[in-house]
């Protein structure tokens, strides 16, 4: 009987050391998703994103996957969800600040019509041109609309045109978080009443919920502090509805009302 009871006790302590490892692994997991296991995130990839992924983009995750920075892209199931929102919205003037190489811009291109247009921004146009084969392969880079450099001098010269105020119907942020209020403060009238902005990352690997000391990559506790005081801002804007969705790594969607 001692020895049954040695047994229990043995498993009991392997199975904690093992759910331990598995939320450690999770935790550093580079999918950034926030659901509670791998396993679970897995069932939805392979149940309901994967099967559905045009070539076009599984290509482009792929060679995404390969590069030093691959951290920086934007999830599948993002990219489904991104898709399905352009469609449920009927989205055909866009604009991307932030473009890495291009996955999130793609999933935008083969959502919208065929003469829909995406103003794409980014620092470095060199990640772009990663994914612009991949892009040009699938029939939609004549939709795309790519400059090299910071978003906001683009954005205040086409603030300062009335022309442009509401003439857009969807804009997707994933750029420096330091500066997504003020892309925020600009959009919100670029953006046409009734017409959405999604800022990525607003849940930032969790952290938003983590004590000050807890142990977190050097980026992640940079940028921490600048989240949390968009996320505080954005909730108290009164010119838009907001949705705060746990897909990804976080996103915010804004509903400009007025």
């Amino acid at each position: 009987m001692a020895d049954v009871v040695v047994e229990k006790q043995t498993t009991n302590e392997s199975q904690q050391e093992q759910q331990k490892t598995t939320e450690i692994k999770h935790s550093e997991v580079g999918h950034k998703s926030l659901l509670q296991s791998d396993a679970l995130y897995q069932y939805i990839l392979e149940t309901s994103v994967y099967p559905r992924e045009p070539e076009p983009m599984k290509e482009l995750r792929d060679i995404t996957a390969k590069h030093p920075w691959n951290l920086m892209t934007t999830s599948a199931d993002e990219g489904q969800f991104l898709s399905m929102l352009l469609k449920l919205i009927n989205a055909k003037n866009t604009m991307e600040i932030g473009v890495y190489t291009g996955y999130s811009l793609l999933a935008t291109a083969l959502a919208l019509p065929e003469d829909g247009k995406i103003l794409a921004m980014d620092i470095n146009k060199e990640n772009y041109e990663l994914g612009l084969p991949v892009i040009q392969k699938a029939g939609v880079a004549h939709k795309i609309d790519f400059r090299e450099g910071p978003a906001l001098p683009v954005l205040d010269v086409m603030v300062e045109d009335p022309k442009n105020h509401g003439s857009f119907d969807f804009v997707f942020v994933d750029a420096d978080k330091d500066n997504y209020w003020n892309y925020h403060k600009r959009l919100i009238d670029l953006v046409k009443i009734g017409g959405v902005i999604g800022y990525d990352n607003t849940l930032w690997n969790g952290s938003v919920v983590a004590p000050p000391d807890a142990p977190m990559r050097k980026y992640v506790r940079y940028y921490r502090d600048f989240v949390l005081e968009f996320n505080k801002s954005i909730a108290a804007d009164p010119r838009v509805e907001i949705c705060q969705l746990p897909v990804g790594d976080g996103v915010t969607l804004c509903r400009r009302i007025s």
